[in-house]
């Protein structure tokens, strides 16, 4: 993951490479091991997939836990915050905010996937 400040003007293109990596290290990463006590993620020495079938599998993996985290929660674990990490409001929200993370990128993964297939008449058109 990389930032600058300020933002550079104009700002790049997001890749499916940094979508990824960004569900897989802020979405999922960092409240994994805030709270299903997974190992704390640093976005700066995070290892970083190299290839796309490297990504999936972080992907698969991190979703995996976040997954088995959410269904072990009590009624009480959600209406409630966490004990640990930054996140201060119940539960129930950061479930539905990492859940809507995850469709709101998964749905620009796809997106970007599809124009780069279409890109210079690569797939041929079905009309």
């Amino acid at each position: 993951m990389d930032s600058a400040s300020p933002d550079p003007v104009p700002a790049p293109v997001t890749t499916i490479a940094w979508r990824l990596a960004h569900i897989i290290v802020s979405c999922l990463g960092y409240r994994v091991g805030w709270h299903f006590g997974g190992q704390d993620v640093d976005s700066q020495t995070f290892a970083y997939a190299g290839t796309a079938d490297e990504a999936l599998k972080q992907l698969d993996e991190m979703y995996g836990r976040w997954n088995a985290g959410v269904r072990e929660l009590s009624d009480a674990d959600l209406e409630n915050p966490p004990t640990g990490g930054p996140e201060r409001f119940p539960m129930e929200g950061i479930v539905l905010h990492v859940n809507r993370e995850l469709i709101h990128h998964g749905a620009e993964i796809s997106l970007l996937r599809d124009l780069y297939r279409w890109q210079d008449g690569a797939v041929p058109r079905r009309i």
